[in-house]
């Protein structure tokens, strides 16, 4: 599942090719799955507005729609697990998994391809309804305090606590794994018990990792690409994930793989305490 760095990336790409474009028209699939809102009523409520700016919030790519210079409605786009967002050209051969284009004033196309139909489409008219929050809070500028209010006394594992998305908004299994690694803190240690010294590594490991991953167009480890169809870079630099019984690139010692809520989770048994 694309996670934040790559939701991120996503984001800005979208930004960068359809700021200020006028949806001239928006076709959906029949599949049912994709959409929170009714096909018919998306479209409707689509078709004649400008975007006006495309940004990400948890793992959401949120697109702020006006009829005019101001923000009257949203488009948000959940990927799910296979979910893909693209920008391209009207004559590009349109995929079997193709749930919705949105053709644009440039003449270009807004894509959304899903294999699995696992991602969510959702229309929100700000005349009517609230603007879209993510559920947690946001990794890459939450405070150490508040952080650190975020795992006490929980007793989950710390690993199982970072997937938490009413608690860290966008954190996924490769960045948990990485963050975790980064900070040499074992996933199954108890969240509650980790002292403040440790939780305030974290925070600064996974913010670290985060940011170093959106550098790099984020982990093209399944079907994920950017806007414009490319890779991410990222798993290049995996220190643990996907790396089971690979030596650890400090120490040496062989990369463990454990289940974990549910989640394959790697670490360095001797790295990590």
């Amino acid at each position: 599942m694309p996670e934040l760095p790559e939701v991120e990336t996503i984001a800005r790409g979208v930004d960068a090719r359809v700021r200020g474009d006028r949806i001239v028209q928006a076709w959906f699939g029949s599949h049912h799955e994709p959409f929170k809102i009714p096909p018919l009523r998306q479209a409707a409520g689509l078709e004649g507005r400008r975007f006006l700016s495309v940004h990400r919030t948890g793992k959401h790519i949120v697109c702020e729609l006006g009829s005019g210079d101001q923000v009257d409605a949203q488009w948000i786009v959940h990927l799910g697990m296979t979910g893909r967002l693209l920008v391209t050209s009207p004559d590009a051969p349109v995929e079997p998994h193709c749930h919705a284009r949105l053709t644009l004033s440039s003449g270009r196309e807004l894509r959304f391809i899903d294999p699995r139909r696992f991602g969510r489409l959702e229309f929100r008219d700000l005349t009517r309804s609230a603007r879209f929050e993510g559920p947690g809070a946001e990794p890459l500028t939450i405070g150490r305090e508040e952080f650190a209010a975020l795992f006490r006394h929980r007793r989950l594992s710390i690993k199982a606590a970072l997937l938490n998305q009413s608690l860290l908004s966008g954190v996924g299994n490769i960045y948990a794994d990485e963050s975790l690694f980064r900070a040499g803190i074992r996933p199954r240690r108890r969240a509650g018990r980790l002292s403040r010294a440790e939780l305030e590594r974290l925070r600064q490991a996974l913010r670290h990792v985060l940011r170093r991953a959106i550098g790099l167009g984020g982990s093209s480890v399944s079907d994920y690409v950017g806007a414009g169809g490319e890779r991410g870079f990222f798993q290049l630099r995996h220190n643990v994930y996907q790396r089971t019984g690979k030596p650890c690139c400090r120490c040496h010692t062989p990369i463990r793989r454990i289940l974990l809520a549910g989640r394959g989770t790697h670490f360095c048994p001797s790295c990590q305490h």
